[in-house]
């Protein structure tokens, strides 16, 4: 069975901005790195004690922090954010990694992103194309489909489905998207 951490920096009030969280954050990415346990991490920072969060933050996460977990997959939930797509700093956020794995920067080369929360929230409709194409530069075969599932706000697993099969990708997108498995759980 496949053994991993869960992190979410939103709920535990970790502030990418404040040096003694980095260090703390990648002193558990490198012990997590060293016994090979996988990482879904929630980097979005606090929005309810609004704690910055956006590009720098990003940078932040891919200079410092990223490089502790070298051997093991993280993912990135949310594509970077906490839900929704309606906050410009999550795109702000995810075109830093954009970038870097345009770059074929190695500290990219195990992560993933997946796109829970993402469609069917707030304004959503309104960046149908804008999600799509950070999909596509990201790159589909590291973008996972997840739902956060029922309840609490939450929609339905088969309605967070339709409601991402809404977004302007192929069918060949889909269906790649639809059959990804990160390597933790192979």
């Amino acid at each position: 069975m496949p053994a991993g951490l869960r992190l979410h920096f939103g709920n535990s009030d970790v502030d990418l901005d404040n040096p003694q969280h980095v260090e703390r954050v990648r002193g558990i990415f490198r012990a997590a790195n060293e016994h090979g346990m996988a990482i879904v991490v929630h980097m979005r920072s606090s929005a309810t004690k609004k704690r910055p969060f956006g590009a720098k933050e990003a940078r932040i996460f891919l200079n410092e922090i990223l490089p502790e977990a070298r051997g093991i997959a993280v993912q990135i939930a949310h594509l970077a954010g906490a839900g929704s797509y309606d906050d410009t700093s999550v795109d702000e956020a995810l075109k830093v990694f954009v970038a870097a794995i345009a770059q074929h920067d190695p500290r990219m080369s195990k992560v993933y992103f997946d796109v829970s929360g993402v469609a069917g929230y707030g304004e959503w409709e309104k960046k149908t194309a804008v999600i799509a194409a950070r999909i596509r530069q990201l790159g589909v075969e590291r973008v996972l489909f997840g739902s956060d599932g029922f309840g609490g706000g939450n929609l339905a697993p088969q309605e967070a489905w339709a409601a991402f099969r809404r977004l302007p990708l192929s069918e060949e997108e889909f269906r790649t998207i639809a059959t990804n498995v990160t390597p933790y759980m192979r």
